[in-house]
């Protein structure tokens, strides 16, 4: 998978090494998407994967896979994912599915966060995205 033209990824050696994810996301020319925390609703609002994490993720990448596809992008454009987890220590499980959906070459920038509770005592994880896309992807 290539990043979008207006998309640098970059990982300076004066900075600390990383592990799935880029140190800097710089966009030039272009316009951004902020896509709210996803949870693991479907799009009836019903709860997918209730305590199971994996099925979980993948609702919550498939919630911004929708997202994107609304405003006319794709997991290329994603400059930024931050998440939120009731138990970081499965944060590899998390990886793993999200290495499906992101350019693993070149992945955005992230942030993991464990919180105490989401929104609904069954939801195990919340996941945000930033794209970034060129103006003729409106």
């Amino acid at each position: 998978m290539e990043s979008a033209k207006n998309i640098i990824f970059s990982n300076p050696d004066t900075m600390p090494g990383t592990f799935g994810y880029s140190n800097i996301a710089e966009v030039k020319n272009g316009r951004t998407l902020y896509i709210s925390g996803q949870v693991a609703l479907d799009p009836n609002g019903n709860i997918v994967g209730e305590g199971n994490l994996a099925l979980q993720t993948r609702q919550v990448f498939e919630n911004i896979k929708a997202g994107l596809a609304a405003a006319g992008m794709t997991f290329h454009d994603v400059v930024k994912l931050t998440f939120f987890l009731t138990d970081i220590s499965q944060m590899a499980a998390v990886r793993e599915i999200r290495d499906s959906y992101v350019n693993i070459e070149t992945p955005p920038a992230s942030s993991a966060v464990e919180v105490s509770r989401l929104i609904r005592e069954e939801f195990l994880v919340e996941i945000e995205a930033i794209a970034a896309g060129a103006w003729d992807t409106l």
